[in-house]
């Protein structure tokens, strides 16, 4: 066994080779940085303001967007700053908060996704008690133990991480990641493994199957009823089933290849999709797809700009 240590920086490689075109990455990412933050803070605003969008629906693409904007804080800020830098170091604290941050942010969009699907498999399957099981203090627990499981998963995961004895300090990545600091390990990490597979089973998994089977639940139903009936109940799933596509596909990829090695183009697109994809797509898909966000917005930023009109 090797001698470890706990280092109290970490070094971002990644950006070695980002010089040349820091200042073009800089803007290109604090324009995507604003148009996530507008975007998103427009969808919550607008659910907020109007109690006719006082919905358990509406509320979950509200906290979606909350997710977003915690999600996309907890990298490109520090992204930002890290491209404008000669130096790219993050303290071991603020690294595993950012760990902390970016896990969490991924557990929750699925655990808010499995939410939607089951509030969108009541309100067909089940549609005259949906008032009666989707109450408001039913949404709340919901919502509660869809942000406390997933944390307590991840904090016990990254826990472990902390305590490894390292035997390095550098990290190839853009960010924090759990698998990377891991990979410094000078001992056996077999715990941390079985941890982080029990980790991805409850946050990533099980989410999956549970929406799956109620999306699968929803189109046998549909199969049932008459093709007015298809049209509506399509209608407002499909906007959930592309997100829900969308995010899998970006996780999965991160998850399964970001423990090889691939050209830093690859690596750096992977493991950035999965964190930046989802907070611009998902105000596009819920605010063009559901007519009563999209006429909201419009009222809202028509109030807006006459009442800056002088």
């Amino acid at each position: 066994m090797e001698n470890g240590s706990h280092p109290f920086y970490f070094y971002l490689t990644m950006y070695k080779d980002q010089q040349n075109f820091r200042y073009i990455y800089f803007t290109l990412v604090l324009i995507l940085y604003l148009v996530i933050l507008s975007m998103n803070t427009l969808i919550i605003l607008v659910i907020f303001l109007e109690r006719a969008l006082h919905q358990p629906m509406y509320i979950l693409i509200a906290c979606l967007s909350v997710n977003s904007l915690y999600g996309s804080t907890g990298l490109l800020p520090k992204m930002l700053a890290d491209l404008l830098l000669d130096t790219h170091a993050v303290s071991r604290p603020a690294c595993f908060i950012q760990i902390l941050v970016l896990y969490t942010y991924a557990s929750y969009e699925f655990t808010i996704l499995t939410l939607m699907a089951y509030d969108r498999h009541v309100a067909i399957c089940e549609p005259l008690k949906y008032h009666s099981i989707m109450t408001t203090r039913t949404l709340a627990i919901m919502v509660a133990v869809a942000l406390l499981c997933p944390l307590c998963a991840v904090v016990s995961n990254i826990s472990l991480t902390f305590q490894l004895p390292l035997c390095g300090n550098e990290l190839r990545k853009l960010y924090c990641s759990n698998w990377s600091v891991v990979q410094l390990s000078c001992v056996q990490t077999t715990l941390n493994n079985i941890v982080g597979i029990i980790t991805t089973v409850v946050t990533v998994f099980l989410p999956l199957f549970f929406i799956l089977y109620s999306y699968i639940q929803i189109l046998v139903i549909c199969q049932r009823n008459s093709s007015e009936f298809k049209r509506k109940a399509l209608h407002t799933c499909l906007p959930h089933i592309v997100t829900f596509v969308n995010y899998s596909i970006a996780a999965f990829c991160d998850i399964i290849f970001s423990r090889y090695e691939l050209p830093d183009v690859v690596a750096v697109i992977l493991s950035l999709e999965f964190l930046i994809i989802p907070p611009v797509l998902n105000p596009l898909v819920y605010g063009f797809n559901f007519p009563e966000i999209h006429r909201r917005i419009l009222l809202l930023l028509t109030s807006t700009k006459i009442s800056m009109t002088p």
